[in-house]
Protein backbone atom coordinates (compact mmCIF):
# COMPACT_ATOMS: atom_id res chain seq x y z
CA UNK A 1 0.00 0.00 0.00
CA UNK A 2 1.59 3.80 -0.96
CA UNK A 3 2.23 5.81 2.08
CA UNK A 4 0.32 8.64 0.16
CA UNK A 5 -2.73 7.10 1.03
CA UNK A 6 -2.85 8.55 4.23
CA UNK A 7 -0.80 11.79 3.79
CA UNK A 8 -3.29 14.29 5.22
CA UNK A 9 -4.33 17.35 6.76
CA UNK A 10 -3.68 15.59 9.84
CA UNK A 11 -0.09 14.97 8.92
CA UNK A 12 1.77 17.13 10.64
CA UNK A 13 -0.42 15.55 14.08
CA UNK A 14 1.05 12.30 13.16
CA UNK A 15 4.57 13.77 12.86
CA UNK A 16 4.91 16.14 15.60
CA UNK A 17 2.67 14.75 18.53
CA UNK A 18 3.96 13.10 21.22
CA UNK A 19 2.05 9.98 21.31
CA UNK A 20 3.17 6.87 20.00
CA UNK A 21 0.88 6.60 16.83
CA UNK A 22 0.61 2.91 14.80
CA UNK A 23 -1.43 2.24 11.67
CA UNK A 24 -1.64 -1.74 11.48
CA UNK A 25 -3.54 -3.92 8.68
CA UNK A 26 -5.94 -7.09 9.58
CA UNK A 27 -2.53 -9.48 9.57
CA UNK A 28 -1.06 -7.42 12.12
CA UNK A 29 1.48 -6.00 10.14
CA UNK A 30 2.61 -2.46 11.13
CA UNK A 31 2.08 -0.08 8.10
CA UNK A 32 3.43 3.01 9.54
CA UNK A 33 4.96 4.55 12.63
CA UNK A 34 5.20 8.16 13.69
CA UNK A 35 8.27 9.16 15.02
CA UNK A 36 7.41 9.26 18.55
CA UNK A 37 6.36 5.74 18.08
CA UNK A 38 9.70 4.34 17.21
CA UNK A 39 10.93 6.43 19.86
CA UNK A 40 9.36 4.82 22.91
CA UNK A 41 10.24 1.80 21.32
CA UNK A 42 14.01 2.47 21.10
CA UNK A 43 13.77 1.53 17.26
CA UNK A 44 15.62 4.14 14.59
CA UNK A 45 13.51 6.22 12.03
CA UNK A 46 11.44 4.59 9.42
CA UNK A 47 12.45 0.64 10.78
CA UNK A 48 9.48 -0.07 11.97
CA UNK A 49 7.13 -0.30 9.18
CA UNK A 50 6.65 -3.69 7.71
CA UNK A 51 7.55 -5.24 11.34
CA UNK A 52 4.84 -7.45 13.19
CA UNK A 53 3.09 -5.76 15.87
CA UNK A 54 3.76 -8.22 18.31
CA UNK A 55 7.70 -7.63 17.88
CA UNK A 56 7.00 -4.44 20.31
CA UNK A 57 5.09 -6.66 22.92
CA UNK A 58 6.36 -9.31 25.63
CA UNK A 59 7.00 -12.53 24.65
CA UNK A 60 5.20 -13.77 27.49
CA UNK A 61 2.37 -11.73 25.90
CA UNK A 62 2.59 -13.04 22.03
CA UNK A 63 0.97 -16.35 21.96
CA UNK A 64 -2.63 -15.00 23.15
CA UNK A 65 -2.31 -11.66 21.02
CA UNK A 66 -3.12 -12.58 17.79
CA UNK A 67 -6.51 -14.02 18.77
CA UNK A 68 -6.99 -10.72 20.88
CA UNK A 69 -6.48 -8.75 17.14
CA UNK A 70 -8.87 -11.24 15.38
CA UNK A 71 -11.57 -10.06 17.86
CA UNK A 72 -10.93 -6.70 17.82
CA UNK A 73 -11.66 -6.87 14.01
CA UNK A 74 -15.19 -8.92 14.70
CA UNK A 75 -16.31 -6.24 16.61
CA UNK A 76 -13.93 -3.41 15.62
CA UNK A 77 -14.85 0.40 17.71
CA UNK A 78 -12.90 2.53 19.24
CA UNK A 79 -12.00 1.65 23.14
CA UNK A 80 -8.80 1.79 25.60
CA UNK A 81 -6.91 -1.87 25.26
CA UNK A 82 -6.48 -4.00 28.59
CA UNK A 83 -8.83 -2.28 30.48
CA UNK A 84 -7.65 -3.07 34.21
CA UNK A 85 -5.06 -5.16 33.25
CA UNK A 86 -1.20 -3.77 32.97
CA UNK A 87 -0.03 -3.49 29.29
CA UNK A 88 3.75 -3.87 28.87
CA UNK A 89 5.96 -3.07 25.86
CA UNK A 90 9.10 -4.04 24.55
CA UNK A 91 11.91 -1.82 23.17
CA UNK A 92 14.77 -2.60 20.59
CA UNK A 93 16.97 -3.29 23.39
CA UNK A 94 14.53 -5.89 25.05
CA UNK A 95 13.25 -4.04 28.34
CA UNK A 96 10.14 -3.72 29.37
CA UNK A 97 7.88 -0.35 30.38
CA UNK A 98 4.08 0.12 30.77
CA UNK A 99 1.89 1.68 28.02
CA UNK A 100 -1.31 2.91 27.50
CA UNK A 101 -3.14 1.96 24.12
CA UNK A 102 -6.19 3.74 22.65
CA UNK A 103 -7.48 2.05 19.38
CA UNK A 104 -9.64 3.29 16.59
CA UNK A 105 -10.59 0.83 13.86
CA UNK A 106 -11.54 2.40 10.20
CA UNK A 107 -11.45 0.70 6.96
CA UNK A 108 -10.47 2.08 3.12
CA UNK A 109 -10.34 0.47 0.09
CA UNK A 110 -7.18 -1.42 0.86
CA UNK A 111 -8.84 -3.18 3.78
CA UNK A 112 -9.31 -2.91 7.59
CA UNK A 113 -6.53 -1.25 9.88
CA UNK A 114 -6.45 0.04 13.44
CA UNK A 115 -5.10 3.17 14.64
CA UNK A 116 -3.31 2.61 17.65
CA UNK A 117 -2.20 5.36 20.13
CA UNK A 118 0.57 4.78 22.37
CA UNK A 119 1.81 6.24 25.26
CA UNK A 120 4.65 5.19 27.63
CA UNK A 121 3.53 5.76 31.41
CA UNK A 122 6.56 4.61 32.70
CA UNK A 123 7.35 7.88 34.47
CA UNK A 124 3.58 7.66 35.94
CA UNK A 125 4.04 3.96 37.11
CA UNK A 126 6.96 5.04 38.98
CA UNK A 127 4.85 7.65 40.50
CA UNK A 128 2.28 5.38 41.70
CA UNK A 129 4.92 2.55 42.83
CA UNK A 130 6.30 5.32 45.24
CA UNK A 131 2.80 6.29 46.36
CA UNK A 132 1.64 2.92 47.03
CA UNK A 133 5.24 2.64 48.77
CA UNK A 134 4.76 5.49 50.68
CA UNK A 135 1.30 4.31 51.58
CA UNK A 136 3.00 0.97 52.41
CA UNK A 137 4.97 2.46 54.74
CA UNK A 138 2.78 4.82 56.32
CA UNK A 139 0.26 1.54 56.87
CA UNK A 140 3.49 -0.02 58.52
CA UNK A 141 3.78 3.21 60.77
CA UNK A 142 0.20 3.80 61.81
CA UNK A 143 0.26 0.35 62.72
CA UNK A 144 3.31 0.16 64.17
CA UNK A 145 2.10 3.65 66.44
CA UNK A 146 -0.92 1.97 66.92
CA UNK A 147 0.53 -1.29 69.00
CA UNK A 148 2.74 1.16 70.43
CA UNK A 149 -0.48 2.75 71.65
CA UNK A 150 -1.55 -0.44 72.37
CA UNK A 151 1.25 -1.68 74.34
CA UNK A 152 1.32 1.46 76.57
CA UNK A 153 -2.64 0.89 77.43
CA UNK A 154 -2.00 -2.61 78.32
CA UNK A 155 0.83 -1.71 80.54
CA UNK A 156 -1.60 1.60 81.63
CA UNK A 157 -4.32 -1.26 82.36
CA UNK A 158 -1.60 -3.26 83.89
CA UNK A 159 -0.36 -0.34 86.36
CA UNK A 160 -4.12 0.37 86.97
CA UNK A 161 -4.97 -3.07 88.03
CA UNK A 162 -1.42 -3.65 90.38
CA UNK A 163 -3.00 -0.05 92.10
CA UNK A 164 -6.21 -1.22 92.32
CA UNK A 165 -4.93 -4.55 93.91
CA UNK A 166 -2.61 -2.55 96.14
CA UNK A 167 -5.44 -0.81 97.72
CA UNK A 168 -7.52 -3.31 98.05
CA UNK A 169 -4.80 -5.02 99.50
CA UNK A 170 -4.17 -2.20 102.00
CA UNK A 171 -8.07 -1.85 102.53
CA UNK A 172 -7.92 -5.49 103.74
CA UNK A 173 -4.98 -4.81 105.66
CA UNK A 174 -6.29 -2.00 107.43
CA UNK A 175 -9.19 -4.43 108.25
CA UNK A 176 -7.42 -7.04 109.17
CA UNK A 177 -5.67 -4.39 111.65
CA UNK A 178 -8.94 -3.68 113.24
CA UNK A 179 -10.04 -7.12 113.54
CA UNK A 180 -6.22 -7.84 115.34
CA UNK A 181 -7.01 -5.21 117.63
CA UNK A 182 -10.36 -6.25 118.28
CA UNK A 183 -9.92 -9.99 118.86
CA UNK A 184 -6.67 -9.45 120.58
CA UNK A 185 -8.13 -6.77 123.09
CA UNK A 186 -10.66 -9.58 123.27
CA UNK A 187 -8.26 -12.82 123.92
CA UNK A 188 -5.96 -11.33 125.53
CA UNK A 189 -8.50 -9.55 128.46
CA UNK A 190 -9.87 -12.83 129.15
CA UNK A 191 -6.64 -14.66 130.33
CA UNK A 192 -4.70 -11.93 132.01
CA UNK A 193 -7.79 -11.43 134.08
CA UNK A 194 -8.09 -15.02 134.85
CA UNK A 195 -4.58 -14.99 136.06
CA UNK A 196 -4.61 -11.81 137.97
CA UNK A 197 -8.02 -13.29 139.82
CA UNK A 198 -6.77 -16.60 140.20
CA UNK A 199 -3.14 -15.06 141.73
CA UNK A 200 -5.40 -13.15 144.58
CA UNK A 201 -7.13 -16.35 145.38
CA UNK A 202 -3.78 -18.39 145.02
CA UNK A 203 -2.15 -16.15 147.83
CA UNK A 204 -5.85 -16.30 150.06
CA UNK A 205 -5.64 -19.64 149.85
CA UNK A 206 -1.90 -20.43 150.23
CA UNK A 207 -2.29 -18.24 153.69
CA UNK A 208 -5.85 -20.37 154.25
CA UNK A 209 -3.85 -23.68 153.61
CA UNK A 210 -6.68 -24.68 151.31
CA UNK A 211 -4.59 -26.30 149.12
CA UNK A 212 -7.62 -28.36 146.85
CA UNK A 213 -8.97 -24.77 145.91
CA UNK A 214 -5.32 -23.01 145.29
CA UNK A 215 -4.41 -25.87 142.97
CA UNK A 216 -7.27 -25.58 141.28
CA UNK A 217 -6.62 -21.83 140.58
CA UNK A 218 -2.97 -22.85 139.64
CA UNK A 219 -4.54 -24.95 136.92
CA UNK A 220 -7.17 -21.64 135.74
CA UNK A 221 -3.29 -19.74 135.70
CA UNK A 222 -1.99 -22.31 133.35
CA UNK A 223 -4.64 -22.77 131.40
CA UNK A 224 -4.83 -18.96 130.60
CA UNK A 225 -1.22 -18.32 129.86
CA UNK A 226 -1.40 -21.35 127.30
CA UNK A 227 -4.42 -19.64 125.92
CA UNK A 228 -2.52 -16.73 125.63
CA UNK A 229 1.01 -18.78 124.46
CA UNK A 230 -1.75 -20.13 121.35
CA UNK A 231 -2.57 -16.51 120.62
CA UNK A 232 0.45 -15.15 120.58
CA UNK A 233 2.16 -18.09 118.14
CA UNK A 234 -0.77 -17.54 116.17
CA UNK A 235 -0.05 -13.87 114.92
CA UNK A 236 3.44 -14.74 115.02
CA UNK A 237 2.94 -17.42 112.61
CA UNK A 238 0.49 -15.23 110.28
CA UNK A 239 3.11 -12.33 110.54
CA UNK A 240 6.57 -14.79 109.06
CA UNK A 241 4.26 -15.86 106.40
CA UNK A 242 3.19 -12.79 105.26
CA UNK A 243 6.54 -11.63 105.53
CA UNK A 244 7.71 -14.59 103.85
CA UNK A 245 10.16 -15.81 106.22
CA UNK A 246 8.85 -19.49 106.40
CA UNK A 247 11.47 -21.47 104.93
CA UNK A 248 11.00 -25.30 104.11
CA UNK A 249 13.95 -27.65 105.75
CA UNK A 250 13.07 -30.88 104.25
CA UNK A 251 14.63 -33.95 106.14
CA UNK A 252 13.72 -37.64 106.46
CA UNK A 253 11.75 -37.64 109.58
CA UNK A 254 10.18 -40.88 111.48
CA UNK A 255 6.33 -40.00 111.24
CA UNK A 256 5.56 -42.35 114.02
CA UNK A 257 7.80 -40.82 116.55
CA UNK A 258 6.52 -37.04 115.39
CA UNK A 259 2.84 -38.03 116.38
CA UNK A 260 3.94 -38.88 120.11
CA UNK A 261 5.86 -35.53 119.95
CA UNK A 262 2.82 -33.50 118.88
CA UNK A 263 0.32 -35.98 121.44
CA UNK A 264 2.46 -35.01 124.46
CA UNK A 265 2.10 -31.55 123.31
CA UNK A 266 -1.77 -31.85 123.17
CA UNK A 267 -2.03 -33.44 126.69
CA UNK A 268 -1.49 -30.61 128.69
CA UNK A 269 -4.58 -29.15 126.48
CA UNK A 270 -7.25 -32.00 126.75
CA UNK A 271 -10.36 -31.64 128.39
CA UNK A 272 -11.52 -33.86 131.27
CA UNK A 273 -11.92 -37.64 129.74
CA UNK A 274 -10.85 -36.46 126.47
CA UNK A 275 -8.99 -39.42 124.47
CA UNK A 276 -6.67 -38.87 121.59
CA UNK A 277 -6.00 -42.35 119.54
CA UNK A 278 -3.06 -42.52 117.13
CA UNK A 279 -2.63 -45.08 113.75
CA UNK A 280 -0.28 -44.98 111.58
CA UNK A 281 0.24 -47.37 108.44
CA UNK A 282 2.68 -47.62 105.83
CA UNK A 283 6.13 -46.69 105.79
CA UNK A 284 7.39 -45.17 108.54
CA UNK A 285 9.86 -42.85 107.40
CA UNK A 286 9.44 -39.18 104.91
CA UNK A 287 11.14 -36.79 103.61
CA UNK A 288 9.38 -33.01 104.15
CA UNK A 289 9.74 -30.44 107.00
CA UNK A 290 8.91 -31.93 110.43
CA UNK A 291 8.52 -28.44 112.07
CA UNK A 292 5.45 -27.13 109.34
CA UNK A 293 4.12 -31.21 110.22
CA UNK A 294 4.03 -30.39 113.57
CA UNK A 295 2.77 -26.91 113.56
CA UNK A 296 0.10 -28.15 110.97
CA UNK A 297 -0.92 -30.77 113.14
CA UNK A 298 -0.81 -28.80 116.24
CA UNK A 299 -3.40 -26.41 115.21
CA UNK A 300 -5.78 -29.04 113.82
CA UNK A 301 -5.71 -30.87 117.00
CA UNK A 302 -6.19 -27.48 119.05
CA UNK A 303 -9.59 -27.12 117.49
CA UNK A 304 -10.10 -30.47 117.81
CA UNK A 305 -9.68 -30.10 121.27
CA UNK A 306 -11.34 -26.73 121.57
CA UNK A 307 -14.58 -27.39 120.02
CA UNK A 308 -14.91 -31.31 121.44
CA UNK A 309 -16.74 -31.46 124.95
CA UNK A 310 -15.02 -33.47 127.52
CA UNK A 311 -15.42 -37.00 127.36
CA UNK A 312 -14.97 -37.00 123.58
CA UNK A 313 -12.78 -38.94 121.50
CA UNK A 314 -10.41 -37.48 118.70
CA UNK A 315 -8.61 -39.27 116.15
CA UNK A 316 -5.32 -39.00 114.78
CA UNK A 317 -4.46 -40.93 111.72
CA UNK A 318 -1.57 -41.62 109.06
CA UNK A 319 -0.85 -43.51 106.19
CA UNK A 320 2.14 -43.13 103.85
CA UNK A 321 1.17 -44.61 100.29
CA UNK A 322 2.08 -43.50 96.53
CA UNK A 323 4.88 -41.16 98.07
CA UNK A 324 2.58 -39.20 99.59
CA UNK A 325 2.01 -38.69 104.06
CA UNK A 326 -1.71 -38.30 104.90
CA UNK A 327 -2.80 -37.05 107.89
CA UNK A 328 -6.36 -37.37 109.44
CA UNK A 329 -7.71 -35.60 112.17
CA UNK A 330 -11.21 -36.18 113.13
CA UNK A 331 -13.35 -34.88 116.22
CA UNK A 332 -16.76 -35.20 117.48
CA UNK A 333 -16.98 -31.72 118.49
CA UNK A 334 -19.62 -28.79 117.18
CA UNK A 335 -18.95 -28.65 113.47
CA UNK A 336 -19.05 -26.40 110.99
CA UNK A 337 -22.53 -24.90 110.04
CA UNK A 338 -22.78 -25.81 106.10
CA UNK A 339 -22.91 -22.32 104.92
CA UNK A 340 -19.59 -21.62 106.06
CA UNK A 341 -17.69 -24.12 104.64
CA UNK A 342 -15.98 -21.95 102.08
CA UNK A 343 -14.68 -19.21 104.46
CA UNK A 344 -13.06 -21.74 107.08
CA UNK A 345 -9.54 -20.81 105.75
CA UNK A 346 -9.97 -17.66 106.07
CA UNK A 347 -7.72 -15.19 107.91
CA UNK A 348 -9.72 -14.09 110.96
CA UNK A 349 -12.61 -15.49 110.92
CA UNK A 350 -14.71 -17.48 113.09
CA UNK A 351 -17.66 -20.02 113.20
CA UNK A 352 -20.85 -18.45 113.91
CA UNK A 353 -21.37 -21.28 116.47
CA UNK A 354 -18.30 -21.04 118.20
CA UNK A 355 -19.89 -18.72 121.00
CA UNK A 356 -17.45 -18.62 123.89
CA UNK A 357 -14.65 -20.76 122.47
CA UNK A 358 -11.61 -18.80 122.85
CA UNK A 359 -9.80 -18.28 119.92
CA UNK A 360 -7.88 -15.73 116.73
CA UNK A 361 -9.99 -17.19 113.70
CA UNK A 362 -6.09 -17.82 112.59
CA UNK A 363 -5.34 -21.41 113.19
CA UNK A 364 -6.74 -22.86 109.99
CA UNK A 365 -5.44 -19.93 107.85
CA UNK A 366 -2.01 -20.85 109.00
CA UNK A 367 -2.62 -24.40 108.22
CA UNK A 368 -3.80 -23.58 104.83
CA UNK A 369 -0.28 -21.60 104.14
CA UNK A 370 1.71 -24.32 105.33
CA UNK A 371 0.10 -26.80 103.54
CA UNK A 372 0.51 -24.82 100.44
CA UNK A 373 4.20 -24.36 101.20
CA UNK A 374 4.69 -27.56 101.39
CA UNK A 375 2.31 -27.88 97.81
CA UNK A 376 0.10 -30.16 99.50
CA UNK A 377 -3.68 -29.97 99.70
CA UNK A 378 -5.86 -30.11 102.71
CA UNK A 379 -9.70 -30.81 102.73
CA UNK A 380 -12.40 -31.34 105.39
CA UNK A 381 -16.16 -32.89 106.21
CA UNK A 382 -18.27 -31.30 108.79
CA UNK A 383 -21.60 -31.78 110.21
CA UNK A 384 -23.28 -29.40 113.03
CA UNK A 385 -23.13 -31.07 116.14
CA UNK A 386 -21.84 -34.44 114.60
CA UNK A 387 -18.10 -33.62 114.29
CA UNK A 388 -15.33 -32.78 111.97
CA UNK A 389 -12.42 -34.50 109.84
CA UNK A 390 -9.63 -32.96 108.45
CA UNK A 391 -7.49 -34.52 105.73
CA UNK A 392 -3.88 -33.23 104.71
CA UNK A 393 -2.41 -34.37 102.10
CA UNK A 394 1.83 -33.70 101.70
CA UNK A 395 3.64 -35.19 98.84
CA UNK A 396 7.50 -36.48 99.50
CA UNK A 397 9.94 -33.71 99.29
Amino acid sequence: MSQKNYSDPSEGIFKYTTEGIFIVDERGEIIRANPSAEKIFGYPEHTLAGRKIEDLIPMRYRGSHAGHRRRFHGEAKARSMGLGRDLYGLRQDGSEFPIEISLSPFSNSDGNFVIAFVIDISVRKEAEMRLIAYKDELEKEVEERTLDLRTTIQSLETIKNDLDEALRREQELGSMKSRFVSIASHEFRTPLATILSSLSLVEKYGNLNEIEKRDRHIHRIKTAVRNLTEILNDFLSLNRLEEGKVIIAAETLRVDILLEEVYNQMLPLMKKNQVITRTHSGPITFKSDPRLITNILINLLSNAIKFSGSGKTIVLASVIENGQLVLKVKDEGIGIPAEEHKRVFERFYRMSNAGEIQGTGLGLSIVSHYVSLLQGTVTFESTENVGTEFMVTIPQS
